[in-house]
């Protein structure tokens, strides 16, 4: 969904969009589950755009320790900034301000909501995903799901390279 900023003014305009997964790309393992629901507002205020709203939906993807498949709700909220890229400065060294870390460039007067979206859910993922509080993820020597099966490999072998520095003292 492409918005056009010349029909954005300094009142918040409300909108409601759902995305459908297949239109939504994300990172490599991880996927929309279900349809993204994002509802909130735009407005603008000279060359500044402001989105804000909530995004709700279920993405997903592998478990970071066992790698069995995890599903995760997504409620969150957000606010992004746009700035034209026309009346950014040209020089080649400029100083940043904290508020304009998190601005977002505009080289045309569109802003594409399905890569807002698509990039606050990959922002939402960040954190390490696990099936369980206490998955025991999978076994180094083996490979087997520690969850699944009872493993009889040891768990403290010794790499020969570096089993000659055990003697020392």
């Amino acid at each position: 969904m492409i918005i056009d900023l010349a029909s954005v003014g300094k009142n918040p305009k409300t909108i409601e969009l759902e995305f459908e997964p297949a239109n939504i790309d994300l990172d490599d393992g991880m996927q929309l589950a279900e349809n993204a629901a994002f509802n909130g507002e735009i407005s603008r205020d000279g060359t500044r755009t402001r989105v804000k709203g909530n995004i709700v939906t279920v993405v997903s993807t592998e478990c970071s320790r066992c790698l069995e498949p995890v599903a995760k709700d997504i409620d969150l909220e957000f606010e992004a900034v746009f700035v034209d890229a026309a009346d950014e400065p040209t020089e080649d060294e400029i100083e940043v301000t904290v508020e304009e870390l998190d601005e977002s460039l505009i080289t045309d007067d569109k802003i594409d909501m399905s890569e807002v979206v698509r990039e606050q859910l990959i922002l939402a993922m960040i954190e390490k995903v696990l099936c369980t509080e206490n998955c025991k993820g999978l076994c180094p020597q083996c490979g087997g799901n520690r969850n699944l099966i009872d493993c009889k490999c040891e768990e403290n072998v010794i790499d020969p390279r570096w089993a000659a520095l055990k003697n020392l003292k």
